[in-house]
């Protein structure tokens, strides 16, 4: 029977706001504090949980994001003005030096592919592109204002998780499910329970994992995670990730080979072993 047990877990009392895997079995965490207007940035280790640093921030300390994460190189970017969304700049640090190893605020980020940051500049009239040498900045080509060519190379961009075991939860739907013990769990669930939004699900080597949103007093929610062994139909692991809410939280969970990733009320990360 398969059981799942905490390998580890991470707070700092902050909200987390993003979690970000890369390619080198690192797990960068974006949290914000947004009454002192401050986002903090720590990475670790995302087998052993281990920290490999904390608290790091640039010089602006909030209107900052992180654009990717490849190859131990943190890609930033600030925003152009505070109640816009776009960006600005591109900055690179490297999580193993924790040093800036450049920056440059005349581009704009768009994607990594073929070890080359391509970017653009914006114009009085569209844009023109650009592709920079990740490791350095150092620009490499003037590709021109046309953006076929930039656009055709974005199919094959750098996603640090493609490959790298991760699996993220897909929104429950009855037409795909049916015939399958997901689809009949869920069939149920809905049928003896006030579930409000959407049932968010992985199901891998004979298991089903899945959160939703029950309905209670007064309009909150109440986000409930489980894992069920479709074999004897037990639940392995229940789990409350917030007891009460008024929103519906997506992305409350991953997995990666088997480590289950758990986001509890948005301040706590738990990290479970999955034995098979």
């Amino acid at each position: 029977m398969a059981n799942i047990k905490k390998a580890y877990n991470y707070s700092r009392g902050r909200q987390i706001w993003r979690l970000i895997p890369d390619n080198n079995n690192k797990l960068i965490i974006e949290e914000r504090d947004t009454s002192s207007k401050e986002v903090f940035f720590n990475c670790l280790d995302i087998n052993s949980g281990k920290k490999i640093f904390h608290d790091f921030q640039l010089d602006e300390k909030y209107w900052v994001g992180i654009e990717t994460v490849f190859n131990d190189i943190i890609i930033f970017h600030k925003y152009a003005s505070r109640d816009m969304p776009e960006h600005d700049e591109i900055i690179a640090f490297d999580i193993n030096s924790n040093k800036i190893l450049w920056q440059n605020n005349n581009y704009i980020f768009l994607f990594i592919c073929n070890d080359k940051i391509y970017c653009y500049r914006n114009k009085f009239e569209g844009r023109d592109f650009f592709s920079l040498d990740y490791k350095n900045g150092s620009l490499l080509e003037s590709l021109g204002d046309d953006s076929k060519p930039v656009n055709s190379l974005r199919e094959n961009a750098f996603n640090p998780v493609n490959g790298g075991g991760y699996l993220f939860p897909e929104s429950y739907n009855s037409k795909l499910t049916k015939d399958s013990y997901a689809g009949e769990y869920f069939e149920q669930l809905t049928t003896n329970n006030k579930i409000a939004g959407k049932i968010e699900y992985i199901e891998t080597e004979g298991m089903i994992f899945f959160n939703c949103h029950h309905e209670g007093s007064g309009g909150n929610l109440k986000n409930i995670f489980k894992a069920i062994e479709i074999s004897s139909k037990k639940i392995i692991l229940e789990e409350t990730l917030n007891f009460s809410t008024n929103v519906f939280i997506p992305d409350c969970f991953f997995i990666k080979d088997r480590l289950l990733f758990l986001l509890i009320e948005k301040v706590k990360l738990k990290v479970c072993a999955i034995k098979i």
